[in-house]
């Protein structure tokens, strides 16, 4: 496997006025990681993630891809690392309104000057890919709460990038469902070599499919370094392991 950094995030701060969510994150995502940012409720998860996708400026601190520096480039250089970057949110987002199809290819009407025809192609093919093979012309409401996700995974892959980014991708799933979409997750990253960064605090999926982590700890405001997750369970720092172990450890 490669290991080319992809992301490396330096000194990040993020903040509500005088609140500091998260200070000092420093970390790098390389090349094909399925990289697990973790954390209990309320330690900032989301919020570093809106530093990572360009919805929330740091306080300080850089975050830079391929070592290009997101935050302090010119805006049409920002757009287009922005396009390199696919977001699945933790519900979805999908359009209420619109049918999978139509929701898959938003992306690519907005972005591209591809003829309706090969959109239609391409949504197909993405939606096969995630197991909604034929329900092109559903909507939002009519599908379960896994299909919805992976729909929403769909949507996040439809411009091809290479580095892909999920909120919660688990959150209000049965168990079952999950591991699917963790095998999905899989699937995508060795299938189309995507960067995967993973914003979750469902253990099944941090110890199942994560190849390196950090620790979002909601007392010290700060992340602790854990390494590939499943020997963080053993080696890790002690709040990493009570964590990991549901407080057994």
């Amino acid at each position: 496997m490669e290991t080319a950094a992809h992301i490396e995030v330096r000194g990040l701060t993020m903040a509500y006025g005088d609140f500091v969510v998260q200070h000092d994150l420093n970390f790098v995502v390389n090349k094909k990681d399925i990289f697990i940012i973790m954390g209990g409720n309320g330690c900032g998860k989301s919020t570093v993630m809106r530093a990572l996708i360009g919805l929330q400026r740091p306080a300080d601190g850089s975050v830079l891809y391929d070592g290009r520096d997101f935050w302090n480039v010119e805006p049409d250089e920002q757009e287009q690392l922005k396009r390199r970057l696919g977001i699945m949110f933790q519900g979805g987002a999908l359009w209420s309104s619109l049918t999978l199809a139509e929701n898959v290819a938003l992306p690519l009407s907005e972005y591209t000057d591809l003829a309706p025809h090969l959109i239609s192609e391409i949504v197909s093919f993405k939606l096969a890919l995630v197991g909604l093979d034929g329900f092109e012309d559903f909507y939002p409401a009519e599908l379960s709460g896994g299909m919805k996700k992976r729909a929403g995974l769909a949507r996040a892959m439809a411009l091809d990038p290479d580095i892909l980014i999920i909120d919660e991708p688990s959150s209000g799933l049965d168990p079952l469902t999950a591991r699917r979409l963790d095998d999905l997750i899989l699937e995508l990253r060795d299938s189309f070599g995507t960067t995967i960064v993973l914003i979750t605090h469902e253990l099944a999926s941090i110890l199942g499919i994560g190849t390196n982590s950090i620790f979002l700890d909601a007392e010290t405001h700060t992340m602790i370094a854990t390494g590939n997750p499943r020997e963080a369970v053993d080696s890790g720092d002690p709040r990493v392991r009570r964590f990991l172990t549901r407080g057994e450890a």
